[in-house]
């Protein structure tokens, strides 16, 4: 019964079909809390393409977008497999939500400030934490200063520093992490990873996870759909692990038959050189002259004279 009690799904499978709900809000509330390190509240889940769900999407991203209390736009999303110009594509997604946003011939003031959270599961480049955090902030090239810019808010000028306009990226390399949980920041991280969640956690959003992520909570026949996501995802981890390796063999046996040419090629050339060499040598010892040599040889007569 215990394992039964402690299996949980996935939290990809959770944002696509369970996250969305009003009544779950406060798993999603809670992990932005943990990983944004402030209170967060949710107001809605605004619509994307992301947000579709359709056959080809069960092992590429999943991503919600949600609309905090403060006007905020959040965007989560959760890739499980290897994409080489991932940086670029989450760029994209910022800056079209911005423009969404905003209708023509608004005031610039009315930009939302964006933040963009990455659950990655696969490796994304060399870095030793399981935790990035990217956001723009203007430095004084000589002072070393942080630049603050002047905004109106409430018909007052206020001063404001450009991360709080400007999009902020946080990247979690899940399979990066190997600690024992101890913060609420871990424990999610094990949740992500392994999908453990502790009994007695207190960590905020996972409590409420306990009740309404656990596997056999479901039908049937979400159960059916959900080892189903699950099988896709495996089979393509597998696809493209062995299409890794089969790059690899390939170029193993594409590197040694080059070499083994280029090797043929540098003992023929060496082979010709020292057979005009020895050619040469004969020619100098019957008395012939050097530029009678080299016009017959093709030697120039540096290398005669050597």
């Amino acid at each position: 019964m215990k394992e039964l009690q402690d299996r949980y799904i996935r939290f990809d499978w959770a944002i696509k079909r369970l996250l969305r709900q009003k009544a779950n809000f406060g798993v999603l509330e809670g992990f932005l809390t943990v990983f944004l390190g402030e209170q967060i509240h949710i107001v809605e889940i605004l619509e994307s393409e992301g947000n579709q769900q359709a056959e080809d999407d069960k092992f590429n991203r999943v991503d919600i977008k949600a609309l905090n209390s403060k006007g905020e736009i959040i965007l989560i999303e959760i890739q499980n497999t290897r994409e080489l110009y991932y940086l670029e594509r989450i760029l994209y997604g910022v800056a079209k939500t911005i423009t969404e946003h905003i209708h023509l011939g608004e005031a610039y003031y009315k930009v939302k400030k964006v933040y963009s959270i990455s659950i990655l599961y696969f490796d994304i480049g060399r870095g030793s934490d399981y935790l990035y955090h990217g956001q723009n902030r203007f430095m004084g090239v000589h002072t070393h200063d942080e630049l603050r810019v002047n905004a109106k808010e409430h018909n007052a000028i206020v001063t404001r520093l450009p991360a709080d306009i400007f999009p902020e990226y946080i990247l979690i390399r899940v399979n990066e992490f190997n600690k024992v949980a101890v913060t609420p920041l871990e424990e999610w991280m094990c949740y992500l990873k392994d999908g453990i969640i502790r009994p007695d956690t207190t960590a905020p959003g996972l409590g409420e996870a306990l009740e309404k992520l656990k596997y056999y909570s479901m039908s049937p026949a979400e159960r059916h759909a959900y080892d189903e996501h699950l099988n896709a995802i495996m089979i393509q981890n597998a696809v493209l692990d062995s299409a890794k390796l089969e790059g690899w063999i390939e170029g193993r046996a594409e590197g040694k038959a080059e070499g083994r040419a280029e090797g043929i090629e540098e003992g023929i050339a060496k082979g010709k050189t020292e057979g005009l060499l020895e050619t040469a040598r004969r020619m100098l010892s019957d008395g012939l002259s050097v530029e009678m040599v080299s016009r017959y040889t093709g030697l120039s007569e540096e290398e005669i004279n050597r």
